[in-house]
């Protein structure tokens, strides 16, 4: 089995742009009734794998492939709202995509296993959320096998067509070949999403074969089998079908400039947030730091400011810094939240976003990205404490830090800091269940979570304590060695323990597919990675592509 880390290689960086692409081919096209057509065309060189030691054959795709996959759909969202609808499909003669490379994982660690099944997840979900909240559908026009992680990306998609040439099937082999799961929601979307039939979506998860044609379609595995000498005409015709339900966006795109961080040893330091790790308490704190001056007054303003604009450029940053700490700092077990600066001016950052997003698209896209990574914030396998100190800024879409924290501490202080709400609290910013966190917070009471709605004002300590908004409120002879005893205490349990726990504790209320998603990645999968059965020596994952059988412990648990 293999127990190499991905820290023993060089440190994973997920910005890219279009022009250093290895993997795709993003292009546009003219629709007949106006608007463009975003073409992702998946083409993976068989060198082209993100760490050395296996080879990408058969569109298989690793780390590498999504995070330019997750990059494309960025410059759909922000530098082309001309866009009214996105095809997915490959370069590939009879294969669209054989699914995540059997040799990577099987080279990989665990936890570096269970992370790339998370990013792919939040990448499939954010392909839905194009859809759903910023009206560009998409096609998967499947020109071959789809298989494993290849068929799991086409069912985020809104609409599947599957050529009829007589071989390409579809395909989630992963128990039959693997001894694993799906990794990236497809047995919850058959189900779900689809509404396959329980019995026919157990047969074809067991059948590694897959189904072809007119099969998959009776089973609502793809929406249309279409014979290879019309293939390419219908997927046109498909993509203007659903071109025609969205609207274009007016003005032109706004450029995503890179971050480009300073890296100084253990600290990255962006233009808003600072990112340091404390290697010898296992400890990691991230500092956002507000707006330094009034937000831009109107829509075109906003789009001059460009991908600037501090609500966009400073969440990009913490969405950079989250990931760098997921898969390169995977020895830290408790990430400190901080901020810094005048809680004012982030509600008027909110405001102004609030005011245009009904009328402009930019603004509109910016919020949705701000409810992308709190998301990725929620979803995050560490411990997270808020620290409220004097000159914090924990108000509006920055209050959601402290809701988004396990645990919060608030220093009590006759100068001591203020905490405040906007709008951006009641609504806009969901979770992955579906509710705001201030309703996550007060399920048990929630009009106290209503009449919150009436607090304008910026609260200090002890109407943030009485309001239910922070869990300890030490006064200032106790803060430090309080903070400090819970930081020390927290980094001293069972990393697995808590995982398990913050996971349970965090998405409280309704279920949702996509709670359904995460919560069995970290349960399921999480475990079935370790057992013998995949990846013992005799196991699944570890023969694949050896003529040895693998031996199972047939022992049910």
């Amino acid at each position: 089995m293999a127990t190499d880390s991905p820290v023993d290689f060089d440190p994973i960086r997920f910005e890219t742009h279009p022009s250093r692409y290895r993997h795709w081919q993003l292009s546009f096209e003219a629709l007949p009734g106006g608007g463009r057509l975003a073409r992702l065309v998946m083409n993976i060189p068989d060198d082209g794998g993100l760490r050395p030691g296996y080879s990408l054959k058969l569109n298989s795709y690793d780390l590498g492939v999504d995070i330019e996959l997750a990059d494309a759909l960025q410059r759909v969202r922000f530098e082309h709202p001309e866009v009214r609808v996105l095809v997915v499909t490959s370069l590939r003669e009879r294969i669209f995509c054989s699914g995540a490379n059997i040799y990577m994982l099987g080279k990989s660690s665990h936890a570096f296993k269970v992370n790339f099944c998370k990013f792919t997840n939040e990448t499939r979900l954010y392909l839905e959320e194009l859809a759903a909240e910023s009206h560009v559908p998409s096609l998967a026009a499947l020109n071959g096998t789809a298989s494993g992680g290849g068929y799991e990306l086409a069912i985020a998609c809104e609409r599947i067509l599957l050529v009829e040439d007589g071989s390409s099937t579809v395909s989630l082999p992963e128990v039959p070949l693997l001894g694993v799961l799906p990794g990236t929601g497809g047995l919850t979307r058959l189900v779900d999403k689809r509404k396959v039939r329980r019995d026919l979506a157990d047969v074809f998860s067991t059948v590694a074969e897959g189904v072809r044609g007119a099969r998959a379609v009776e089973w609502g595995l793809v929406d249309e089998s279409v014979p290879k000498s019309r293939f390419d005409e219908r997927v046109r015709a498909a993509a203007a079908e659903l071109a025609s339900r969205s609207a274009e966006k007016p003005g032109p795109g706004v450029v995503l400039e890179p971050l480009d961080p300073r890296r100084e040893g253990d600290e990255i330091v962006y233009r808003h947030v600072r990112l340091s790790i404390d290697r010898a308490r296992r400890v990691a704190e991230i500092v956002l730091h507000a707006p330094e001056g009034p937000p831009p007054p109107t829509p075109a303003a906003l789009r001059d400011a460009g991908s600037s604009v501090w609500a966009l450029r400073a969440f990009r940053e913490l969405d950079d810094a989250l990931l760098d700490l997921r898969f390169n700092h995977q020895e830290v077990g408790l990430l400190v939240l901080k901020t810094a600066g005048d809680p004012e001016a982030v509600r008027a950052s909110d405001r102004a976003l609030l005011a245009a997003r009904e009328t402009d698209w930019f603004a509109n896209e910016i919020v949705l990205h701000t409810k992308r990574v709190l998301k990725r914030l929620d979803l995050t396998a560490r411990t997270m404490f808020a620290v409220i100190e004097p000159g914090s800024c924990f108000a509006g879409s920055l209050f959601e830090l402290v809701l988004a924290a396990d645990r919060s501490f608030m220093l009590d202080a006759a100068t001591g800091p203020r905490l405040g709400l906007s709008a951006m609290s009641f609504g806009p910013l969901p979770m992955s269940n579906g509710l705001t966190r201030l309703q996550t917070r007060f399920l048990a009471r929630p009009e106290l979570a209503e009449r919150l709605r009436d607090r304008t004002e910026l609260l200090d300590t002890a109407a943030a304590r009485e309001a239910g908004l922070v869990t300890f409120t030490p006064d200032d002879l106790d803060w430090e060695d309080e903070v400090r005893v819970a930081i020390e205490e927290r980094a001293a349990f069972s990393p697995d323990a808590l995982t398990g726990m913050e996971a349970s504790l965090r998405f409280a209320g309704p279920e949702t597919m996509e709670t359904k998603i995460f919560g069995r990645l970290t349960a399921w999968q999480n475990w079935i990675f370790q057992r013998p059965n995949a990846v013992g020596e005799k196991g699944a994952l570890t023969l694949y592509g050896k003529p040895e059988r693998p031996a199972f412990d047939y022992r049910r648990t």
